[in-house]
């Protein structure tokens, strides 16, 4: 047992490290110069005199009475303006006693200035979201809860400090997302299992279902024509400097690194499956566990690739309510970019799932068929003398 917590506390130490090592590349050059910081601020007042029912929506200009809440004018109170322009899907409508964010310039400025207002504060109750989640996860799964919040937590520093300067900075969008997901796939899964066979195996399944994946997935962005322009945003980066993106092989990147925690799960599950079938029964040959990890994963990868239909449809439903009010047909919908996009994220990532599970079946069943030297443990196998 003590072998085994200095096994956690090594790979939490190393990954530990190397996530601080991240932190410090530098970051993309960003478009505010210090002309303004945003802060956070409450409403105390609204005035909604210029704001106008137009139909279903409103338009005008809110005005508020705020006191700020962060940064060098801390405690100092402003008026501030929130312009509403009635859209939907941009628009925010402030009410007193809100939290928001407000655009405030970086130096001294008169304190009859109107600042302008961005939007809602929400950082408080994902942080606090975020926080729960934890907690229950240590408390439900002990140390495997504190290496899968560390995988979490690695993940977001490899896309933040590495993959979107790089990208950012002209390297090619495929193979910095490749090697990315290759790096979280070997941290996550080496990190959760442990350096053993069981983590051997679901790794090599892994990379070869990404790796196939990825080679669909830049076939077929080309074959049906998806320029990658559907991804929110890309136009502003355009304006910013950044044209010589190219969204297309962005996009076919994106594709893989969606669908790679899916294929993580699946071959996880089959490689955990074929130990515990090795431990209870060591005598196996390794036909056998082929066959045993082929049917553990035709009973997984049913489920798991309608988790990604139901994943992606979710986010563009009312598009398709909009689609069917309209009378549209199937075929009509499909040629939507935006539809299309969607559905090669589910099948590409279907694919990748799909493609993982007999890959993950053969390689547990070679790894795992060592009769001769294997007494049902695992953990500590040492390979048969020559």
């Amino acid at each position: 047992m003590k072998l085994r917590n200095f096994h956690h506390l090594t790979a939490i130490a190393v990954t530990c490290l190397f996530s601080a090592a991240l932190l410090f590349l530098p970051d993309p050059p960003s478009m505010n110069r210090g002309d303004f910081e945003v802060c956070r601020a409450k409403v105390l007042d609204v005035d909604n005199q210029d704001v106008a029912l137009h139909g279903l929506l409103k338009c005008g200009s809110q005005r508020l009475d705020v006191e700020l809440l962060s940064g060098r004018h801390k405690g100092k109170k402003f008026r501030a303006n929130n312009q509403l322009r009635a859209q939907m899907e941009l628009d925010k409508e402030f009410r007193k006693g809100d939290i928001i964010t407000l655009n405030v310039p970086g130096g001294d400025f008169p304190a009859d200035t109107v600042l302008a207002a961005r939007d809602h504060s929400r950082s408080f109750w994902i942080w606090a979201l975020g926080g729960i989640f934890c907690l229950f996860l240590l408390l439900f799964a002990s140390w495997t809860g504190v290496k899968a919040v560390l995988s979490f937590v690695f993940s977001f520093i490899v896309i933040w400090k590495a993959v979107i300067p790089a990208v950012l900075a002209g390297w090619t969008p495929e193979a910095v997302i490749a090697g990315a997901t290759a790096l979280l796939t070997f941290a996550i899964i080496f990190l959760v299992a442990g350096f053993n066979r069981k983590g051997a195996a679901a790794f090599c399944g892994s990379m070869a279902g990404v790796l196939t994946g990825l080679l669909l997935s830049y076939l077929f962005t080309r074959l049906i024509r998806i320029n990658g322009a559907v991804m929110p945003y890309c136009q502003a980066l355009y304006y910013s400097g950044y044209e010589f993106l190219d969204l297309q092989r962005l996009f076919s990147g994106t594709l893989i690194l969606g669908a790679s925690g899916a294929v993580m799960d699946l071959a996880m599950d089959i490689a955990a499956g074929t130990e515990e079938i090795v431990r209870h029964n060591p005598g196996l040959s390794r036909k056998q566990l082929i066959a045993s990890g082929m049917r553990i994963g035709r009973s997984v990868v049913g489920t798991m690739t309608t988790t990604l239909l139901l994943a992606y449809s979710a986010g563009f439903l009312t598009l398709l309510m909009m689609f069917r009010v309209e009378g549209h047909s199937l075929t009509a919908i499909l040629d939507n970019p935006l539809v299309a996009s969607e559905a090669v994220k589910t099948l590409i990532g279907s694919f990748c799932l799909v493609l993982t599970a007999p890959f993950t079946a053969l390689i547990a069943g070679n790894i795992f068929c060592a009769k001769e030297s294997f007494n049902g443990n695992t953990e500590d196998f040492q390979p048969p003398a020559a």
